[in-house]
């Protein structure tokens, strides 16, 4: 080997131990960035799948005519009327006891689907806030009596539910042709024969 080799050697020997540091500084700088990364909020996902399994204790109550109200629902729960013809907005915990009572003396409710459960997210932020969307169908059977006969339909139903920090529901909301159904199942045989 000739002296310009060595000379060349020793003066480019330097400058790979300049590079090799810089090349590891920049990654050991890499490896801390990604390590120090905040872990990411899951609570929302946690909080929808607890929310999960209100819904669905709530749906087996209403098919099984049975309520533990105060475990479900906040006393300051607010559930939105949404039925034709309604002249009012909203009912409060007492509204929906009647009104489940009400249903469960003259009504049979089966859930034919599994129930159809999906995050919700906060209006404003459009961010998942926990909350939970729901989709099913329900056969809904008018019990029979001395004169009349059983009569069913089928209602597909979409409700959304939203929780307070107890995770008990705050806000819920439905949306089917309840009226409709309601119509059908009270009607006599003669007037379903009219109507096809």
């Amino acid at each position: 080997m000739n002296i310009k080799k060595i000379a060349l050697l020793l003066t480019l020997q330097p400058i790979k131990h300049t590079i090799m540091r810089f090349i590891y500084s920049i990654l050991c700088l890499s490896f801390l960035f990604v390590a120090c990364q905040p872990a990411p909020d899951n609570s929302a996902n946690e909080a929808f799948e607890k929310n999960s399994k209100t819904v669905l204790s709530l749906l087996e109550g209403f098919q099984n005519e049975s309520h533990d109200y105060d475990i479900l629902y906040s006393k300051d729960v607010v559930v939105a009327d949404n039925g034709f013809g309604s002249t009012r907005d909203s009912l409060n915990l007492d509204d929906i006891k009647a009104s489940d009572k009400m249903n469960w003396d003259a009504l049979d409710f089966k859930l034919l689907t599994d129930p159809d459960l999906l995050p919700g997210v906060n209006a404003e932020t459009k961010l998942a806030d926990g909350s939970v969307r729901y989709y099913g169908t329900w056969e809904v059977t008018r019990t029979a009596t001395d004169s009349t006969e059983a009569k069913s339909g089928e209602l597909r139903i979409y409700q959304s539910f939203d929780f307070d920090a107890d995770g008990k529901i705050i806000f819920q909301q439905g949306y089917g042709d309840f009226s409709g159904l309601i119509r059908y199942l009270f009607s006599s045989d003669d007037d379903d024969k009219t109507e096809e």
